[in-house]
Parts: structure tokens; C-alpha cells; sequence
């Protein structure tokens, strides 16, 4: 078993997009944790907007000015959080909550990941009050009806919704 860094968390999710709560998040936890990975799901289970690529590299466009170079690493991952934790020596997951049914969700998720990997904590992060409500899937749909998504997504993440909500259908 690889050892634990205790000073390395890592943060996952799909990212599609990564939105201001995400920040928020990256932001807080970047100031806590010597390196912060986060780690984008391939996502199986669900049809993304953006393609693994595309998503890598806007979330890396997004949090480049958050933490000095190096700090924060933005890597691809597919299967187990826990593993991807092992594999790369974290301590903690890192997880936003902007609710209760998100909480119930990550509490469930956390004992699970105890049960696997108990050497690795979760921490719960709460956005800041006024990014509670954003979420990825209201972006894309307030994008694609064509809302400005301009105060929820980076300059980045805003660029490509509007590309992709302004190319023809099919892309």
C-alpha cells in the first residue's frame, strides 16, 4: 500500500463545468492542503457536455491563479476515488455541499470511502453563501436557453458554453 502524504487532498467530480462554487472550494482548500489534485471522472454514467479533454483543460484555465505553480493539479481519473487517493499518497477528499440532499448524498459516500480506504478522511467544504445555488447542471441549462452564465463560471468555462450552445446542432 502506498504511503499517505498528509498533506496532499483530493477534490473530484465530473466538472462539466466547473462553476464558482467549484472554485470556491478549490480556492478554500488549496489554503489548507500543501497540494491539491483534482481529479476529473471520465463519468461513465452520465453523457457529458464537454468532452474528459475539454474539461481537464478548462478547469486547469479556471484554477491557474488560485495557488501558486504546482500546488494545484488537474489529472483525469477513472474508477474508485479511494484508489486514485492511494495512488497518489492524498490524506483527504475534498467535497462541496451546498444542501442537504447534497449532504445526505455525501455522507453515504464518505462512509463507503471509509469502509475502503480508512486512512482517508473527507471533508466537507460549504460553499460561499452566494454560490450555494449554482450548480453544473443549471449552468448548462441556463447556457443553453441562452442566459448569461457570466457570475456562475470562469471567463473560460463561459467562452466554451457559449461556443457550444452557438454551434449548430451535432456539433
Amino acid at each position: 500500500m502506498a504511503q499517505i502524504n498528509s498533506r496532499t487532498a483530493v477534490y473530484s467530480g465530473t466538472f462539466d463545468p466547473l462553476t464558482m462554487g467549484h472554485e470556491d472550494v478549490v480556492r478554500r482548500a488549496a489554503g489548507l492542503f500543501d497540494q491539491l489534485l483534482i481529479a476529473v471522472a471520465v463519468a461513465h454514467h452520465k453523457k457529458t457536455l464537454f468532452s474528459l479533454e475539454e474539461r481537464v483543460r478548462l478547469v486547469e484555465q479556471a484554477v491557474q491563479s488560485i495557488a501558486p505553480a504546482g500546488r494545484i493539479r488537474v489529472l483525469p481519473f477513472e474508477g474508485l476515488i479511494m484508489d486514485f487517493c492511494a495512488q497518489h499518497q492524498a490524506s483527504a477528499v475534498v467535497r462541496g455541499v451546498r444542501n442537504l440532499t447534497d449532504f445526505d448524498y455525501e455522507v453515504q459516500m464518505a462512509a463507503m470511502n471509509r469502509k475502503l480506504r480508512p486512512g482517508i478522511e473527507t471533508i466537507f467544504f460549504l460553499p460561499e453563501a452566494s454560490l450555494q445555488c449554482i450548480s453544473s447542471t443549471l449552468v448548462r441549462e441556463i447556457s443553453k436557453l441562452g442566459g448569461d452564465v457570466g457570475q456562475m463560471v470562469s471567463p473560460a468555462v463561459a467562452a466554451a458554453l457559449h461556443g457550444v450552445h452557438a454551434a449548430p446542432p451535432g456539433r
